[in-house]
């Protein structure tokens, strides 16, 4: 298939704070309740995969390509049904983290089959499922593209050292978008968020998970390693500058109508937003700040007692050959976890899908790949503490 790039008109992660209301299933996961405790030796279930070639895959919508004159076809997963003889049973079913948990944990803590063979869940999540015993390790020897071209950024997250239990499926930056004509000057800095020309015209995300890493940045943390102190201090800077009047208000992805209109000239951004802000509006930029930004990304899990295993695990290495990566990175615009697709989107005869290759919040160049890290989960025993200081100051 030729790699044309594809943005589209609604950004996936537009829809990740959609359904609310699900704090206490994030409670519930965050605190690790010891019942709903899977031990490795009752993870697993008899595989199928070698009699019953399909299996189930649970994702999020507008987050895989599509055929522009048959929407409801997917070439990269058309091309593997096509050689590997697995039918797939593709399910954009997941709109929100804590509303897919509650879905499933129901099944999942009485060890029972959730009928779902894969599904894609954003890292942060991905750790309470792996704290709880409920995602199986996969064996990496039926995986020898994972093994050779996950990006080393992401190899190794404290919630899942070695990638045993997960693998990216598309990875993003959490930085700061701002316009630059309308201010006038540049942003480098996360302190620079704070300065008197932005009183009134700046927003935060309204997430605990998804704005704190960035913000600990800013004070010099080392987010891989960072305190509960280190919490509360941002939580006290944030306070006095909602008092001041500096924040406009805290927003889940509508921050991208905000930044659009003029009304907010700086805020906290995902890098796959703002590459489909650029093509309508080229003055909007986005930045790593010098402190550093988060690296995050949403990755691939089997979970218990799936009846298609291998299945699974073939599909999953599929979508690592780079050249499969590419097709996928040109159409979806997040940070592609293949850096080797670089070439591939390069050696492209397409001009604009070349182009992508040298974009760096598609793939982050030295300098930028320096500034960012991946940061450490949110502790289970703070969770529901934490939350609560949190959600006071963005008025939840």
């Amino acid at each position: 298939m030729p790699l044309l790039p594809r943005t589209p008109s609604l950004s996936r992660r537009t829809l990740l704070r959609g359904l609310g209301g699900t704090a206490a299933l994030g409670a519930l996961a965050g605190c690790g309740v010891p019942a709903a405790y899977v031990a490795p030796g009752d993870r697993s279930t008899t595989d199928r995969s070698a009699t019953e070639r399909r299996l189930t895959w649970a994702n999020w919508p507008l987050y895989i390509d599509t055929d522009d004159e048959h929407p409801s076809r997917r070439p990269t997963l058309a091309a593997f049904e096509k050689e590997s003889g697995i039918s797939v049973d593709y399910i954009e079913e997941i709109n929100d983290n804590d509303e897919f948990f509650g879905k499933i944990s129901p099944s999942l803590m009485n060890h029972q089959p959730t009928d779902r063979d894969l599904i894609v869940i954003s890292d942060w999540m991905c750790g309470r499922f792996v704290r709880l015993g409920w995602v199986q390790e996969m064996d990496r020897s039926r995986q020898p593209n994972v093994a050779k071209y996950l990006d080393p950024l992401l190899r190794s997250p404290a919630f899942d050292p070695g990638r045993k239990f997960t693998v990216p499926w598309q990875s993003g930056i959490t930085g700061i978008a701002y316009n630059r004509r309308r201010l006038g000057r540049e942003i480098r800095h996360v302190s620079d968020l704070w300065a008197a020309d932005l009183k009134g015209r700046v927003t935060l995300l309204s997430g605990m998970d998804e704005a704190f890493a960035l913000l600990m940045q800013g004070n010099g943390v080392d987010i891989t390693r960072w305190g509960t102190d280190d919490f509360h201090r941002i939580c006290d800077q944030v306070e006095k500058q909602v008092a001041k009047g500096q924040i406009r208000r805290f927003t889940g992805n509508d921050y991208i109508k905000d930044l659009s209109s003029g009304d907010v000239l700086a805020c906290q951004a995902y890098s796959g937003d703002v590459i489909q802000l650029q093509a309508d509006d080229p003055d909007i930029e986005f930045v790593v700040p010098e402190e550093g930004a988060e690296l995050w990304a949403e990755s691939l899990m089997i979970p218990d007692l799936a009846e298609h295993k291998a299945n699974a695990e073939r599909l999953i290495d599929h979508y690592y050959r780079p050249e499969v990566a590419a097709e996928l990175a040109a159409w979806v615009n997040y940070v592609c976890p293949v850096p080797a697709a670089r070439d591939v989107l390069a050696s492209s005869g397409d001009e604009e899908t070349a182009a992508l290759a040298e974009d760096p919040l598609i793939f982050p160049d030295a300098a930028m790949r320096e500034r960012l890290a991946i940061a450490r989960d949110i502790p289970a025993g703070d969770r529901t503490e934490f939350a609560k200081r949190w959600n006071g100051i963005v008025g939840v």
